[in-house]
């Protein structure tokens, strides 16, 4: 008998094969049902030997927010197998060579391989990761509108938008709040761009996490007794190459990569 509470460890005493024998779609769904309880180790029909005890109280079977975010970025790369890569680069703005997909991620190369392996010129976390596999899975290839709008707005946006609020754009506006360069490094080590400014705004700037997915950031200074204010706001066709959980877990981080910057700023 051994005793797991991780549902990764679990998932990795799997072959990984997707045979379906046990009646899950992948290994990764079996391991998510052993480890609410639903389903046994031992019903691997690839696996023998083995059994799970009661997590004795250490576990009630719900996954963390990062191993939930683990278990979605390992779907997703075994999802990657079943694209061809060479034929999906070039309605994303990307380039295929060497059997891996390469593709801009705010200005830096980022590549995928048949197997989801990922090699980068920047350091991301899994909530950029995400999202930009999940653009190579799903994305329609459609050419931008060129129109900005809120979350809110987009189709599937009315349930997100408080949350994105929360936790993308308040954020966001706190950095840009403290540190006053952040827009400045934004355009220069992401390839930002800054456009036009309207009325109501001091910077308006262009970033694209992926060429098919820009985001429009406007940020108004506090003055005269008014506080300041950050806006977010996305191509009308976003959800075209972006499911909105992911269009939300994108912004929320970018957001969290900007205040890694602004706090190693803050210490030099």
């Amino acid at each position: 008998m051994i005793q797991l509470t991780n549902p990764m460890e679990i998932f990795k005493l799997l072959d990984r094969s997707n045979c379906r024998k046990c009646r899950e779609l992948t290994c990764l769904a079996f391991a998510a049902a052993v480890f609410k309880g639903q389903r046994r180790l031992i019903e691997c029909p690839n696996l023998e030997g083995h059994d799970i005890e009661p997590s004795e109280g250490k576990s009630d079977g719900r996954m963390t927010l990062e191993q939930e975010m683990e278990f979605t970025l390992e779907e997703l790369k075994n999802r990657v197998a079943s694209v061809d890569l060479a034929s999906a680069a070039p309605k994303l703005g990307a380039s295929f060579s060497d059997s891996k997909l390469t593709i801009k991620v705010l200005g830096k190369n980022l590549s995928v391989d048949s197997k989801g392996n990922i090699t980068t010129d920047i350091h991301i976390h899994s909530w950029v990761t995400i999202p930009v596999l999940n653009h190579i899975i799903r994305s329609k290839g459609t050419p931008v509108s060129g129109e900005w709008v809120p979350l809110r707005e987009l189709k599937n946006g009315k349930t997100w938008h408080r949350l994105f609020e929360q936790q993308c754009e308040k954020p966001l506006k706190r950095v840009a709040d403290i540190y006053a360069d952040l827009f400045e490094d934004m355009i220069r080590v992401f390839k930002g761009k800054q456009v036009e400014k309207h009325s109501g705004s001091d910077f308006r700037l262009v970033l694209r996490p992926l060429p098919k997915v820009p985001i429009l950031i406007c940020y108004a200074r506090a003055e005269d007794g008014l506080e300041s204010n950050l806006n977010i706001f996305f191509d009308s066709r976003v959800e075209d190459h972006l499911n909105i959980e992911c269009i939300y877990t994108l912004g929320v981080g970018l957001a969290k990569m900007f205040n890694k910057i602004a706090l190693r700023h803050s210490f030099q």
